[in-house]
C-alpha cells in the first residue's frame, strides 16, 4: 500500500475528501466529476485490475458538489482470484490519501420480498460469508486496532443524512442487510432460503471486505445496493450478468441525483 500511495501523491493534483466506488452498471457517475483527472488502474504499480465487465478499471480525481472527490470506476472481486488484502488495497490507499468518507456502491439480488428489479437500498448491516477477512494475518497498528467493533461499520449519522435526501429529492430508498458470498456462481434457491433465514435481505459478491478494511482504518463509510435482479427462486428467470448491467443503466441517474444531495452535506 506504501508504494501505491506515494505513486498517487506524487501525481495527483487535488486530494480526496470523499471516495465514491461503483458497482456493475453504475459507471456513468464518473462522467459527472467535474475538472477530471484520469488514473488507469493498470498505470498504477501493484494495483488490482478489475476483470469484471461493467468495471471500467481507473480513477477519476476531480470536484463534485464541491467536495473534493475520488471516484473509483471498477473494482476488485475476491471471485477474480485476487487475494483479500489486492481486494481491499484501493479503499485502503484512497483513504490515507485524503478519503475519510467511502460511499460504497454495488449491483445485488433481491431476498426481501419487498423488493423489486431497479430498487435502491440503503446497507444498514452485513453478513460476511465469503470465508475470510481483509484483517487476517498480523494487524497493522498504524491503520487500526487488533479487534475493531463492527457495531458502527455502516455510520448511522451518514445513513440518517442519506435517508433524509433521499425523502428530499424523491428518491425510494429501502433499506437491508447484505450478504456477501465469494461468488462467481449465482446463489442456488436453497442458498437464497438460508440467506432469508439468517436475515439477509440482498446478496452480492463485494463491498463487505471494503467496509471492514474502512472500519479498521476509522473511516465512515456509506453503502447502497441497486437491486438487479431477484434472488435464485424468487422468479422462474435465470439469473443473467447482461441484465444486472442493464438495471443498473436504468436507475443511475437516481442514483447519481442521491449521491449528488448527499455530497454537500457530509
Amino acid at each position: 500500500m506504501i508504494d501505491q500511495l506515494a505513486w498517487l501523491e506524487a501525481r495527483v493534483t487535488t486530494k480526496p475528501q470523499v471516495a465514491i466506488v461503483l458497482g456493475s452498471g453504475l459507471g456513468q457517475m464518473a462522467d459527472a466529476v467535474e475538472n477530471p483527472q484520469v488514473i488507469r488502474y493498470e498505470d498504477i504499480p501493484g494495483w488490482p485490475l478489475s476483470t469484471a465487465v461493467g468495471h471500467a478499471g481507473k480513477l477519476i480525481f476531480g470536484q463534485l458538489e464541491g467536495r473534493n472527490v475520488v471516484v473509483m470506476s471498477g473494482r476488485a472481486h475476491y471471485y477474480e482470484g485476487h487475494s483479500i488484502d489486492k481486494v481491499v488495497l484501493g479503499v485502503r490507499v484512497l483513504a490515507r490519501l485524503g478519503a475519510r468518507q467511502v460511499i460504497l456502491t454495488n449491483a445485488a439480488g433481491g431476498i426481501n420480498l419487498s423488493y423489486h428489479r431497479g430498487a435502491l437500498v440503503l446497507i444498514t448491516d452485513h453478513i460476511n460469508l465469503q470465508g475470510t477477512n481483509p484483517l487476517l494475518g498480523p494487524n497493522d497498528d498504524s491503520l487500526g486496532p487488533r479487534f475493531p467493533d463492527m457495531t458502527f461499520c455502516y455510520s448511522p449519522r451518514l445513513r440518517a443524512l442519506a435517508e433524509e435526501q433521499a425523502h428530499h429529492i424523491g428518491v425510494p430508498l429501502q433499506h437491508g442487510v447484505y450478504a456477501c458470498l465469494s461468488g462467481p456462481t449465482y446463489e442456488t434457491p436453497a442458498e437464497i432460503r438460508y440467506l432469508r433465514i439468517i436475515g439477509a435481505d440482498l446478496v452480492g459478491m463485494s463491498t463487505v471486505p471494503e467496509a471492514i478494511a474502512l472500519n479498521h482504518m476509522g473511516a465512515e463509510v456509506l453503502a447502497f445496493s441497486c437491486v438487479t435482479n431477484m434472488a435464485a427462486g424468487i422468479t422462474n428467470e435465470k439469473i443473467n450478468h447482461e441484465e444486472v448491467l442493464e438495471t443498473g443503466r436504468q436507475v443511475r441517474e437516481q442514483f447519481i441525483s442521491l449521491i449528488r444531495s448527499i455530497l454537500p452535506k457530509l
